[in-house]
């Protein structure tokens, strides 16, 4: 019998990556709450563009367009508050209202605490070096640093996170407890807002000391992407899809989306490529570009050959399936239907799949593709976001599409058929219970085996003959009394006469 210290090794240290696994999965369940919410700004601010509803020389059209604009604009800008407040109400398990109240109340007094610090620390740098600069008669421009702290927070959608994440889980822990009486007014969810203003005050001191030095690598990693942009966009591509299966893909995405890059439209700091692009600036969206051949080409053609591949008496079950989700996919980039009918059963169909949507990432910056998207990548945003002034490549997309197509369709009808993947509709048929042998009894049976052929009855009457068996078990036999014996029959008297009247 071996020791529990010998046992307990290796299963806490199974049970610590499933904790840390089980947490990263409820962060990336938890972002796409706030995730959501970009769809709506970006449609707001692609109808408030110059070429859709302001396109026309009508006064009224054009403040219209305005209005439309400012309204997605308003979403962009307060995309750290937003996360903060979806991150709070995904992460924190049966959250309610005060969790959201909890998470609003701690970003501003984080957003409050952080930008002060960050004006007590720098402020007399920044200074010197715009005065130098108007000094010395150069260009009055202002570092981005300034222009960070003039718009909006610089540690942007991130800061938001980690104040819903500390939201999150100050209400969980406190939402419960209960003061003494004379400040039993605050107890429970009265008092988890409370207790988050005072965390927002902590971490907005500590990200006033860090963040300098944590800023410079996001900028960093940043300058890189747009340096090596055709590397950059293949490795998120590849990332994207390797960590669907996990559902830690949409922290990969908020990083690009909206930490990374950064750009400057109307004198101020936008960050994300995803969101510089939705507000028109220039030279963005190549993380997005490559991603339109894949879900709006690739995987609606792996689903026809998925639906193909399946044997012909499966394939009209199989095809109402796959062609749904192909349509689906080619209309609204949503393909986790079609990519969970193969990641499990045929993991070398998931590999190609990741190493596609890399190349096709990569293809399409090198050839200077440039469409976003608010959603996802399929024909409604394309039909939105390939029109765009600042869209570049939109030919080229198409025809990346229509190769991949062609590309999805060929390789996963290959290997499919070459290594028998049991993709939906290639299953085994269910085996025929009877005897254990899956065939009726004396199926094989010669013709002199008179007793198996006296015992092949039909399968149905065979099971219901067992249901019944074992519905009504056999009582055991009574014993049977004796029959009494009959007696004789008794001697009739005979009829006596009617007597005269």
């Amino acid at each position: 019998m071996s020791s529990p210290s010998a046992d307990a090794g290796l299963p806490a240290a199974s049970r610590a990556g499933s904790a840390v696994m089980g947490v990263l999965q409820r962060l990336g369940r938890s972002l796409m709450l706030p995730i959501a919410i970009l769809p709506a700004a970006g449609l707001l601010q692609r109808l408030g563009h110059d070429d859709l509803i302001g396109r026309t020389d009508n006064a009224l059209l054009d403040d219209i367009a305005h209005v439309v604009g400012i309204a997605g604009g308003t979403l962009f800008d307060n995309l750290p508050l937003l996360f903060a407040v979806g991150v709070a109400i995904g992460f924190a398990r049966k959250a309610d209202g005060s969790t959201a109240l909890a998470a609003l109340v701690g970003y501003l007094v984080f957003h409050a605490v952080s930008m002060t610090m960050f004006f007590t620390l720098f402020g007399p740098e920044l200074k010197k070096t715009i005065s130098k600069e108007l000094f010395n008669g150069a260009h009055p421009t202002v570092p981005d640093v300034v222009l960070d702290l003039g718009s909006q927070n610089p540690t942007r959608v991130l800061g938001g996170i980690v104040m819903g994440l500390a939201s999150a889980l100050l209400w969980q822990r406190f939402y419960r407890t209960k003061l003494p009486t004379w400040l039993a007014f605050f107890s429970g969810r009265r008092l988890v807002p409370i207790i988050t203003a005072f965390a927002g005050l902590v971490i907005g001191v500590f990200f006033g000391f860090v963040w300098p030095v944590l800023g410079d690598l996001i900028g960093a990693f940043g300058s890189w992407l747009g340096a090596h942009s055709v590397v950059g966009a293949g490795v998120y591509g590849m990332l994207n899809r390797a960590l669907l299966p996990l559902g830690l893909h949409h922290i990969v995405n908020n990083v690009v989306w909206t930490q990374v890059p950064t750009c400057v439209v109307d004198g101020k700091q936008l960050a994300g490529d995803l969101v510089c692009f939705s507000n028109g600036a220039q030279g963005y969206g190549g993380f997005e570009a490559g991603l339109y051949p894949i879900l709006m080409f690739g995987l609606p053609a792996a689903a026809i050959a998925i639906w193909r591949a399946a044997p012909p008496h499966r394939r009209t079950a199989v095809g109402s399936i796959m062609i749904s989700a192909a349509l689906t996919a080619f209309l609204t980039g949503i393909t986790e239907p079609i990519e969970f009918a193969f990641v499990f059963v045929a993991p070398i169909l998931f590999v190609v799949h990741i190493v596609l949507t890399g190349v096709s990432l990569a293809v399409a910056s090198a050839l200077g593709a440039k469409v976003g998207f608010s959603f996802s990548s399929g024909l409604i945003d394309l039909g939105l976001y390939g029109t765009a002034p600042n869209a570049r490549g939109l030919p080229i997309v198409i025809v990346m599409g229509l190769i991949y197509a062609v590309v999805y369709y060929t390789v996963f009808s290959f290997l499919i058929r070459k290594l028998n993947i049991m993709t939906p509709g290639r299953e085994p048929e269910p085996d025929v219970e009877s005897g254990g042998s899956g065939e009726p009894a004396g199926a094989t049976g010669t013709a002199g085996d008179a007793e198996p052929a006296a015992r092949a009855v039909p399968v149905e009457s065979t099971e219901a003959a067992e249901a019944a068996e074992a519905a009504e078990p056999v009582k055991p036999a009574e014993a049977v009394e004796p029959a009494e014996p009959v007696k004789p029959a008794e001697a009739v008297e005979p009829a006596r006469p009617d007597k005269p009247a």
